[in-house]
């Protein structure tokens, strides 16, 4: 029998790549995890959802205070300014507190982190850094990169990708967003509340790729009424640099006269890319599908025996959430239980304000696999919202007309990154519209909205 440095080794400690190692330390498993950053915690923690969310918060903050959004509820403010490095700095403390945590409940759970990047020797053997380690079972969590806009050269200065625009120095007079998916429009609305003209410039005819069709027109609507300007079905076909400016030329993406945008700031947010470039994937006999991803079964093995990935690095879409389950699960398949993850209840949420979340099939999306019914309601019928003034967005059930199963369910709305877990839990266990229209809520809150919608899949809500 052949002996091994440890039990399992898993490469990368982002989300999926933290939460498999403790699991499988939890296990009783002799766990070790590689990754190359000072810090765990992978791109979100480090530079993508925590400072992210700390930029959004604080940016929401000092839009309503510096507009007068208080002043309707008695409360008046005045001389509000920005002070964007204590901003940053409150960013950075956030982030190092959940690193740190991290870090903690590894020695806690004795997961030994390598630190160094790591490349594999052949299937059981992976170099980190300048030691060898061998493993009977190993987790590739690599995570995801920037995906690259081909011609356009990013300096993080004046062209800049996420990680970039998380840490800009000054508020952009004018910013270009490449890109008019999750992250352009988040970190888009981060500067515009702090004071910068924004103009997303998005290829396809919406914004919002892959969400419900109704709940994208909205969000653009939303969007175009805070001052965000959007120009969709346009392509960039070049961006120049010249000192501390770009111009950035874009055209109709059916064809047609170019135009230029002039800007301070261009962030390019396309998407991501799997993270799997220097692995020597080769040498371990993992192979990869058309679109870079490893491809794997339903318990997350490659076509390697002993190599497992989750995460980014396999088909799905790329959140962390879905990566902490595929974590959770693919640890406790190599500990012999039984690890499952529902791809079909994912949730995925839009952090602007107001945000924007769903999980299942979009309205068009159901159609297409039958017959359906579809219930509705504002919020601007909702009692908490119409009281906090909070009155934008709706709540959108789609279920099977046959069975009334739920399918898929939308929320715009200030809450709607909260409410959407309601939604979630219900399809988990197979709710009915009617299972949600009589489950009791309270009132007044916001979630009661998902009730009436529940109830008008039923033909019969009471408050509209």
């Amino acid at each position: 029998m052949a002996e091994y440095d440890y039990d399992v080794l898993v490469i990368g400690a982002g989300p999926g790549g933290y939460v498999a190692a403790i699991r499988a330390a939890q296990l009783g498993l002799k766990t070790a995890c590689a990754e190359a950053r000072e810090t765990l915690g992978g791109t979100c923690l480090n530079v993508g959802c925590i400072p992210s969310k700390a930029l959004l918060h604080a940016s929401e903050l000092f839009e309503e205070t510096s507009h007068g959004a208080f002043a309707k509820f008695g409360v008046e403010i005045a001389g509000a300014t920005l002070n964007l490095d204590q901003m940053h700095a409150e960013k950075v403390k956030a982030v190092g507190e959940l690193t740190g945590g991290i870090e903690y409940l590894f020695k806690k759970n004795k997961v030994t982190w390598l630190k160094g990047k790591a490349v594999f020797q052949d299937a059981g053997t992976v170099k980190v850094g300048d030691q060898t380690v061998t493993a009977r079972d190993i987790v590739i969590a690599t995570g995801s990169v920037v995906t690259p806009l081909p011609g356009v050269t990013i300096d993080q200065k004046v062209v800049v990708d996420s990680t970039g625009a998380l840490a800009l120095p000054k508020v952009p007079e004018h910013l270009v967003v490449i890109g008019g998916g999750v992250i352009g429009l988040e970190l888009g609305s981060v500067w515009r509340r702090l004071g910068a003209k924004v103009t997303v410039v998005e290829y396809l005819d919406q914004i919002l790729p892959g969400f419900d069709g109704e709940v994208r027109k909205e969000s653009a609507k939303l969007f175009k009424k805070q001052g965000m300007e959007l120009k969709t079905s346009t392509k960039v076909t070049g961006v120049t640099v010249e000192g501390d400016r770009a111009t950035v030329t874009v055209e109709p993406a059916a064809g047609g006269a170019a135009e230029t945008l002039s800007a301070d700031a261009v962030l390019v947010a396309i998407g991501r890319k799997p993270n799997t470039d220097g692995l020597n994937l080769d040498a371990a006999g993992v192979t990869l599908n058309q679109r870079g991803q490893i491809e794997i079964d339903h318990d997350f093995a490659t076509n390697v025996d002993g190599i497992w990935a989750i995460g980014d690095v396999v088909p799905g879409p790329m959140l962390a959430h879905k990566a902490e389950d595929e974590g959770v699960a693919v640890a406790e398949n190599i500990a012999g239980q039984t690890g499952i993850v529902n791809h079909d209840v994912i949730p995925s949420v839009v952090y602007t304000m107001p945000e924007i979340a769903g999980v299942g099939l979009s309205e068009e999306a159901a159609k297409e696999k039958g017959e359906i019914k579809v219930g509705k309601f504002p919020f601007m019928a909702n009692s908490r919202a119409k009281t906090n003034r909070d009155t934008d967005g709706f709540v959108k059930v789609i279920a099977d007309a046959k069975t009334d199963r739920v399918l898929g369910v939308w929320i715009i709305s200030s809450l709607a990154g909260t409410m959407i877990a309601q939604a979630a839990q219900a399809m988990e266990f197979g709710a009915t519209s009617e299972d949600i229209a009589y489950t009791c809520h309270a009132h007044p809150t916001h979630s009661e909205a998902l009730k009436e919608a529940a109830m008008a899949v039923q033909g019969k809500p009471i408050h509209i």
